[in-house]
């Protein structure tokens, strides 16, 4: 394969006429991933196991001027999942973009979690990720134009978290699917990356704050934890999206992009009252 010698242009940032799926995007991230991609020039399906929410989605998307198809699916399940890519493909024609955002956890000690929990999960996080990957990654190679596939995980995945234990394993496992489907798929000029959220200004957030103050912190813990001493908005999470899934990222396949106001980055490191960093905050 030759290197490309033309020089980028502003449009390659375009998705111009690619139709993205996105699983989950009734509402939260998923919702600004889509809404996000429209601006930008995509048709979106909505793949959401929430009728309303994948519909209202859809709607947002139409009234951007690009088409919006809402296909209600629960993504643990893989019938519903194949349903779902081949009812894409006889609306919109094709699958250029699939963004696995589908997911979920609930706070609790492993050893209070119990079997059904585990099994939650574990259907959630990851057999929610295999399914539309091994659907859509299949259509993509038939099309033979390659395409990408955009992981969305959490910052759980890179790190120790306690009282979140099966979700942060899930989590660090779709990064290492990332890495390795970015390897098997690359022949096929399909590209594979992860992006890992901390801290999301969504309803989810809210009720953590409302429910779990004193895990969260609430705005004072986020100045004080986030480097960037606030939350990420949805659009922030949805702009670099777009940059993968663009012509721009074209060499870019197996990485994780951490997207967290550089909470990752501390280490631990918080700031004391006073504003200044330390690793032991009284």
């Amino acid at each position: 394969m030759s290197i490309p010698t033309k020089p980028f242009a502003p449009s390659d940032i375009l998705l111009t006429n690619k139709v993205a799926v996105i699983t989950g995007g009734g509402g939260g991230i998923g919702q600004g991933i889509a809404l996000a991609f429209a601006r930008f020039g995509a048709d979106v399906v909505i793949a959401d196991k929430n009728p309303e929410a994948g519909e209202s989605t859809a709607a947002e998307v139409e009234k951007l001027g690009r088409r919006g198809v809402s296909i209600t699916t629960d993504v643990r399940d893989f019938e519903q999942v194949q349903t779902m890519v081949d009812t894409a493909v006889k609306e919109l024609g094709r699958i250029d973009i699939l963004v696995n955002n589908a997911g979920g956890t609930r706070m609790s000690a492993f050893l209070e979690l119990g079997e059904q929990g585990w099994d939650r999960h574990i259907d959630l996080n990851f057999k929610g990720l295999f399914g539309p990957t091994d659907a859509v990654a299949k259509v993509m190679i038939a099309q033979g134009e390659g395409g990408i596939i955009i992981n969305v995980s959490s910052i759980e995945g890179t790190r120790a978290a306690p009282l979140f234990s099966v979700y942060a394993a899930c989590k660090a496992g779709m990064l290492n699917f990332t890495r390795s489907m970015a390897l098997e798929l690359a022949d096929h000029n399909i590209r594979v990356n992860a992006i890992t959220p901390d801290v999301v200004d969504s309803p989810h957030l809210k009720l953590f704050d409302k429910h779990y103050s004193y895990l969260s912190g609430g705005e004072e813990g986020r100045r004080r934890a986030v480097p960037l001493s606030r939350a990420c908005s949805v659009d922030e999470i949805a702009a670099p999206c777009v940059f993968l899934a663009s012509e721009m990222g074209r060499y870019i396949t197996g990485v994780t992009l951490p997207i967290d106001g550089g909470t990752h980055a501390s280490s631990g490191w918080v700031r004391d009252p006073q504003g200044r960093w330390t690793l032991f905050p009284t």
